[in-house]
């Protein structure tokens, strides 16, 4: 297709939302999928599943100037997270809390390592604060950008922070290395970062026992322990309990059946349901055509 407008353009992202993602594993279909590819302007073809059309949406998506969000996360997710490591061994947060701020995409292995998005149709204004909000929790720290905005990445951080170019062939290059910061996080906004019962596990295993208090004094009594541990000691028992707690491993054989499109989408949503996993893919063998009169 020649290149989308705005609201072609708006409607190609939006197919690869969480929203679409979990209305077609619960019922096998999703009228919005239908409304929005509609919307795209791609030409549906007789043999086209709708598998083929969530790869050829991406693919439109993948030329410079068009891409967001996703399409770096998908980039990180194959090159790093399938690429360099594997879901058995490392695991995957987005849009995790990290103080003022959510972080785009971290990968938890033998360190946490965050990444911040700054695609094509991103400004660079809130980077200063993000990173600040970022050093707080996690060892290392890379902003990933197109190579429109790099000399302005590379200008604007300070030089702990790694710098990595999406290319235009959507190939990803280090810029420059990430330094290690673990010894400078900050256990307490480590603690906000976490789920009650992970908190509690990073006490436990750190020899610190929670008193049996209510709940509504729970978190002010585990924040008073958190701000006793040293900063490394909370960064490494953060990683072991979160690669445990947030585990990707049990999704590894239903990522793989996935066209490389929904990749990234799964590993965020995480379908467990072996039932709601199988109404996805079987949705995804159908043709188009078909898929077109979904309500």
């Amino acid at each position: 297709m020649v290149s989308p407008n705005a609201s072609q353009l708006s409607a190609l992202s939006r197919l690869f939302s969480p929203g679409v993602f979990r209305e077609i594993s619960r019922s096998g279909q999703s009228a919005l999928f239908a409304r929005l590819f509609s919307q795209t302007g791609i030409v549906k073809m007789g043999s086209q599943t709708v598998a083929d059309a969530f790869d050829a949406a991406f693919a439109i998506l993948r030329r410079e100037g068009h891409r967001d969000e996703y399409v770096y996360r998908a980039a990180l997710t194959q090159n790093i997270l399938l690429g360099t490591h594997s879901l058995n061994s490392s695991s995957m947060l987005t849009e995790f809390r990290t103080g003022a701020c959510k972080a785009d995409l971290a990968i938890l292995n033998g360190t946490a390592t965050v990444y911040e998005i700054k695609s094509e149709r991103d400004s660079l204004a809130r980077l200063e604060n993000q990173i600040l909000n970022y050093k707080k929790v996690f060892a290392k720290i890379y902003v990933i950008a197109g190579e429109a905005h790099i000399n302005s990445v590379l200008e604007n951080t300070p030089l702990e922070v790694g710098v990595m170019c999406l290319n235009r062939r959507s190939q990803i290059s280090k810029i420059r290395e990430s330094i290690d910061n673990s010894s400078d996080v900050c256990p307490v906004a480590i603690f906000e970062s976490l789920r009650a019962d992970e908190a509690r596990s990073i006490l436990n295993d750190s020899g610190i026992t929670v008193p049996d208090v209510p709940n509504t004094v729970l978190r002010s009594v585990m924040r008073e322990s958190f701000s006793q541990l040293a900063p490394q000691e909370a960064h490494g028992a953060m990683v072991k309990t979160l690669k445990r707690t947030r585990s990707l491993a049990p999704l590894s054989s239903f990522i793989k059946r996935l066209p490389m499109s929904l990749r990234p989408i799964a590993l965020s949503v995480q379908i467990h349901n072996p039932d709601q996993q199988q109404r996805l893919l079987d949705a995804l063998r159908l043709p188009i055509i078909n898929a077109m009169d979904w309500t």
